[in-house]
């Protein structure tokens, strides 16, 4: 280990992400977060990622301008205990805008995925909704019970739709989709979304679009039908959430499942004179998603991060207690 990572080992560092141009994107994480990509339409950032179809890159500190996957290489230490050896993150983080409708889709299990996707991982997933429109709807699972081949059948007759439970959404619901269940985001929705880190997606019905090149959209109905879960899904409901507050800031806990945990944190110290002290831990890493405001993040050797609306910031396992300060509102991923 060189002189150079021994100062800044556990240190947190920006991430800059890497962008997705799907036809369904807009320009709202170009114009309202900041996104400086070229990708149009932007659809997506991966935040925080690993996965080679697209990585993260440090963008502050010693490690500026390195794959995440080269960094945590030289330093699985940084994982805490979660480190594979070949530099993979369990989790992905991204941002997703969908001006359009998203396709029909499902995602495959671990088991599914490893026997049939040569040993990738599954997708389970959590969507925070930053911002959705009046009228905006997401699909959720079945109304009813179905079974493969009335599944099929409605695919064939172009009546899928009816079958598809639709809810209504608004900015702060927080849904949980385990792999398996049949999903889409709808249009005018704004979305945190915390998974595996898979890029794994059977497109299951895209409402006959076609691509900027004029083509249908592939879809992959076959795998889709095998990883199904054809029983009903019931209207998801809002978890119990509880502010737990301190001086100068609150959190809660949105989401716990064996892939992940996120918690929000709403900081403000405008009117105290003490700063938040932020403790990570030893065990795992976190990864801090600014999705309103901004702050500064100071370390113990007098340097500093300023946060802005759309940063995300990796902070190393085992990384000192540092302190914040400012009016934010952070997603913190850990695992």
């Amino acid at each position: 280990m060189t002189n150079k990572s021994m100062t800044w080992k556990c240190e947190p560092f920006l991430l800059k992400p890497a962008g997705k141009d799907y036809i369904w994107g807009g320009r709202r994480l170009k114009d309202e977060y900041g996104k400086e990509l070229e990708a149009v339409p932007l659809a997506e950032t991966w935040e925080c990622s690993t996965h080679p179809d697209g990585e993260s890159v440090a963008a502050s500190g010693v490690h500026e301008g390195e794959k995440l996957s080269i960094i945590f290489k030289e330093h699985p230490e940084y994982m805490g205990t979660h480190p594979k050896g070949n530099g993979e993150l369990p989790i992905m983080i991204k941002l997703i805008d969908a001006k359009q409708d998203l396709s029909v889709q499902v995602h495959p299990d671990d088991e599914y995925a490893r026997n049939h996707e040569n040993g990738q991982l599954g997708k389970t997933e959590m969507w925070y909704v930053a911002d959705a429109a009046k009228d905006a709807r997401l699909i959720y699972g079945f109304y009813h019970d179905m079974d493969r081949e009335s599944v099929k059948e409605a695919l064939e007759d172009h009546t899928i739709e009816k079958y598809l439970q639709k809810i209504r959404i608004q900015k702060d619901d927080v849904f949980f989709i385990q792999a398996g269940t049949v999903h889409a985001i709808g249009a005018g929705t704004l979305i945190a979304e915390i998974q595996e880190s898979s890029n794994l997606t059977y497109r299951l019905y895209d409402y006959e679009r076609r691509d900027k090149d004029g083509n249908f959209r592939k879809l992959h109905v076959d795998k889709a039908l095998d990883v199904l879960n054809y029983k009903s899904s019931g209207s998801p409901r809002q978890p119990m959430r509880v502010l737990r507050y301190q001086n100068g800031f609150a959190r809660e806990l949105l989401c716990r499942c064996k892939y992940f945990q996120v918690e929000r944190y709403l900081l403000n110290t405008e009117r105290t004179r003490k700063l938040v002290n932020f403790d990570v831990g030893r065990n795992s890493f976190k990864v801090l998603l600014c999705l309103e405001g901004c702050g500064v993040i100071f370390m113990k050797d007098g340097q500093f991060l300023n946060i802005f609306k759309g940063d995300c910031i990796f902070v190393p396992a085992g990384c000192e207690c540092f302190k914040m300060h400012g009016k934010l509102q952070l997603l913190a991923v850990g695992c």
